[in-house]
């Protein structure tokens, strides 16, 4: 395996290459991110992951000089995986000069749910995918289901783009007692760690009261009360269509989606149904 850390590095070894099959990932890697990995390399002629903590997807608030930088550990688990060259740039190297040029996802996907209460983030999401996309030029881009609406945003970025690059959705990976896997699960408490079950749990009971014909906004309200009455800080609990994560209309794929802080630290999750 290939560690890299300047694009002139990664074009070189990329050079005889038709078919890159690729994984952004911030690093701190786990289990859910090698099984990105893995669907990679089955897709693509060379596997390439990205390990890089970008700075615009960060509201001042947040975590970006907290987030754990792992990359002896991260290299160790890609190499093991079979991935074959890890690029991880520093700051200066992704971005030379001020960003900017960057990408405005439409706000009927992009301002709502994340979107809301992380204004930006999916402007910087969009702005470092698309660089990354430059960088390697991939024809495969694995992505996780658990971030499903960053999913999405970045499948009709590159439709309208009309980037040559295939878009694969994997499941999500979780724990045995199903909590989604998440580099962020490191900062909870054993107590805390317990406890975060519960929004699978919150998630997947509003999706069988929508399915058994409780009204969208009262199994949603619901929800958001039952959270925040074990003490957590819900910022939604949504039902959503699948196709454009607007309001269900009825009969279509939905997608129950949920955000919510417990103590300090902020999850996410979804449930397909």
């Amino acid at each position: 395996m290939h560690l890299v850390h300047t694009l002139a590095e990664l074009r070189e070894l990329l050079a005889p290459f038709r078919k890159p099959a690729f994984v952004p990932t911030m690093g701190n890697l786990h289990a859910g991110h090698i099984a990105l990995v893995s669907q990679a390399i089955a897709r693509g002629d060379v596997t390439v992951a990205s390990i890089f903590v970008n700075r615009l997807q960060f509201l001042p608030h947040e975590d970006f000089d907290t987030y754990p930088r792992t990359l002896q550990a991260d290299c160790a688990q890609l190499e093991a995986a079979g991935c074959d060259i890890v690029f991880a740039p520093s700051e200066r190297e992704l971005y030379p000069q001020p960003q900017t040029f960057k990408v405005h996802p439409p706000a009927a996907i992009g301002d709502i749910l994340e979107g809301q209460f992380r204004p930006g983030f999916f402007i910087g999401v969009s702005t470092v995918v698309m660089k990354l996309f430059t960088c390697v030029q991939p024809r495969v881009a694995v992505f996780g289901k658990k971030d499903y609406q960053q999913l999405m945003v970045i499948r009709e970025m590159v439709r309208q783009f009309a980037l040559p690059i295939e878009i694969v959705a994997a499941e999500t990976r979780r724990a045995d007692d199903g909590l989604a896997l998440s580099s962020r699960n490191g900062y909870l408490s054993p107590a805390q760690r317990q406890e975060a079950v519960q929004l699978s749990h919150a998630l997947r009971r509003m999706a069988g009261q929508v399915q058994a014909g409780v009204a969208v906004a009262a199994a949603e309200a619901e929800a958001m009360e039952a959270l925040a009455q074990r003490g957590w800080q819900p910022d939604y609990l949504a039902v959503r269509r699948r196709s454009d994560l607007q309001a269900p209309a009825g009969g279509e794929p939905m997608v129950a989606l949920g955000a919510a802080k417990l103590g300090a630290t902020r999850l996410i999750d979804n449930i397909e149904f």
